[in-house]
C-alpha cells in the first residue's frame, strides 16, 4: 500500500524471515519478525514523500484499503498522518507543507 518495491534479501539472510523494501537514494527499509511480538505503538519510522499531493493520494489508498489514517497538525511546516502496518506498528508519513 505504501508503494515500496520489495527487494530480494541476500541468500544467506533469507532463513531469518522478514522483508526488505527499496526507498530512495539506495536506502532500504528492513522489516523483521519475532516469535514474541508486541507492536510498537509509539516508537515509529517516518517516511517522507515528495509533496502533499502524493501524501494525500497515499492516505486515500490506505483508507480505501481499510487502514487507519490519523492526521496530525502539530508539526509546523509539515503535513503528516499516522497509520499502522498490518502488525499494528505505528508509521508516520509526511511531506513538506506546500
Amino acid at each position: 500500500m505504501l508503494g515500496l518495491a520489495e527487494i530480494e534479501k541476500p541468500e544467506s539472510m533469507r532463513a531469518s524471515g522478514g522483508a526488505w523494501f527499496a526507498l530512495s537514494a539506495g536506502q532500504h527499509l528492513h522489516i523483521g519478525v519475532e516469535a514474541e511480538f508486541a507492536p510498537a505503538r509509539k516508537a515509529h519510522p517516518a517516511l517522507r514523500l515528495s509533496d502533499v499531493a502524493a501524501l494525500r493520494a497515499l492516505a486515500a489508498r490506505l483508507e480505501e484499503a481499510g487502514a487507519p489514517v490519523r492526521w496530525d497538525t502539530r508539526f509546523p511546516g509539515v503535513t503528516r498522518f499516522y497509520t499502522e502496518d498490518p502488525w499494528g506498528n505505528r508509521l508516520e508519513l509526511l511531506a513538506p507543507a506546500g
